[in-house]
């Protein structure tokens, strides 16, 4: 059955458009808790970012969750990763989480978490969107659910996020900016980091419901850039709206990516244990960072773009590692889901307790020159079998002839044609992208 609903990252998309209103959303929390509530009495916890609209859609959720039988726990805002976290120490059935996370304001979405901090089955959100087809009805008063709020979220994902460090580690002696995109780890990234004795150079954290990834965090990292310069800070870390993704920026100021930080772990792995099972990236993972595993003996497998499919990649491999160029990282040993704060704490555990800088770490990984170049667009099927694409592609390959890539992938959370080029010649890279670029506008326009 194909979902009319959910996409690779749930339900997303502008506020007041299509789906995302408080009419459907009203009506997804009933048929959600229609579905958890079949095992008998059900609780399901709701946390959000920080957009103005999520004030809107928690209370609509609520409503829809009671109405259906099922408890629920209020977190309020809290990163998406804590929200998997706190799903199962509170043995919830399932957690939900509102947010676009790096989308800006006006955008807003839902998804759901299983029990074990995990995407939800396929079937489970195939009966979920059966449900919606269904007449919304009231359970009796007696049995309507009952809501609290949870004081102590924050707390207790603070905790967790420490605790995934070895006991008696910390970060005394360094200087570290951190920026959180006026976003969900607003609250709890200055923490963590002050807690483990950093001194701590706070931005991004003044969330007004309208700012959220406005000109901050990981998709706009030139603010943390400068200033990490200008407090002459040892480092520099910028988290996206709801927290899952991460970039570094090193002394120098340059900014590193989810493959380059995904490579400082797995050098890492290897000289605390010995070893690293493999690293699972995706289709859009730079080869320099290909290559470079490889130098290191570091098994690396591509997946589909989304964390669904590098996650699903890493657990039928059995490894511990996986995420994307975009700083969405996974770390399988210590959570479920990708995690920009745990992420980080990796990072800086190899750089205090390796005894190496940030920027010495990512030197024997050289990126090849990639750009990307996004083509708006509303019919897909546009693009398929198109032999003015095809040929535009088959072109450019032959003349990157066999040091490159070229990708055209369609955005799983934007109205968007993705076209990329990768190779060693950077010159020749832009010149591609924008041939195939401008082949892509004329056939969907």
């Amino acid at each position: 059955m194909t979902r009319r609903y959910f996409g690779t990252d749930g339900i997303r998309g502008q506020v007041g458009s299509g789906v995302i209103n408080p009419e459907f959303v009203l009506k997804l929390g009933w048929a959600a808790g229609k579905v958890f509530a079949k095992s008998g009495r059900s609780k399901l916890i709701i946390g959000k970012d920080t957009r103005i609209s999520g004030y809107m859609f928690e209370s609509a959720l609520e409503a829809g969750l009671v109405a259906a039988g099922v408890d629920v726990g209020m977190l309020g805002p809290m990163p998406t990763p804590a929200i998997a976290y706190l799903t199962r120490t509170f043995h919830a059935q399932a957690g939900i989480v509102i947010s676009a996370s790096h989308n800006p304001y006006h955008d807003n979405g839902i998804k759901f978490f299983s029990s074990l901090g995990s995407k939800l089955a396929d079937d489970i959100e195939l009966e979920i969107e059966r449900q919606l087809d269904l007449p919304m009805t009231t359970v009796k008063s007696s049995e309507l659910g009952k809501v609290i709020r949870i004081d102590d979220a924050a707390g207790r994902y603070i905790e967790f996020c420490k605790g995934t460090l070895p006991s008696g580690f910390n970060l005394r002696g360094l200087k570290i900016v951190v920026d959180c995109a006026h976003g969900a780890t607003y609250h709890v990234a200055p923490s963590v980091l002050d807690e483990l004795g950093a001194e701590v150079i706070a931005m991004g954290v003044s969330p007004d419901g309208l700012n959220i990834n406005e000109g901050v965090g990981s998709t706009q990292p030139g603010a943390l850039q400068e200033r990490v310069l200008a407090e002459q800070a040892d480092l520099g870390i910028a988290f996206d709206g709801d927290g899952d993704r991460l970039v570094f920026v090193d002394i120098n100021g340059e900014v590193l990516d989810g493959d380059e930080l995904l490579y400082v772990i797995a050098q890492d792995k290897i000289r605390t244990t010995g070893a690293c099972s493999g690293v699972v990236g995706t289709l859009m993972s730079n080869l320099g960072f290909e290559l470079a595993l490889e130098e290191i003996e570091v098994p690396f497998v591509r997946a589909k773009v989304g964390d669904r499919y590098v996650n699903e990649l890493m657990q039928s491999r059995g490894w511990q590692l996986g995420g994307e160029n975009s700083g969405h990282i996974i770390c399988a040993d210590v959570t479920t889901t990708g995690d920009g704060l745990v992420a980080a704490l990796k990072v800086l555990h190899a750089i205090v307790d390796g005894g190496v800088s940030l920027d010495q770490l990512k030197t024997n990984m050289q990126k090849f020159p990639q750009i990307m170049i996004n083509v708006p667009i509303q019919n897909r099927a546009a693009l398929e079998g198109n032999g003015d694409i095809d040929r535009a592609v088959s072109a450019a390959e032959g003349k990157l002839a066999g040091r490159g890539r070229v990708l055209l992938r369609p955005s799983g959370t934007e109205p968007v044609v993705r076209v990329m080029v990768e190779g060693e010649d950077e010159q020749l890279v832009n010149q591609l992208a924008g041939d195939i670029a401008a082949v892509v506008e004329r056939a969907v326009a």
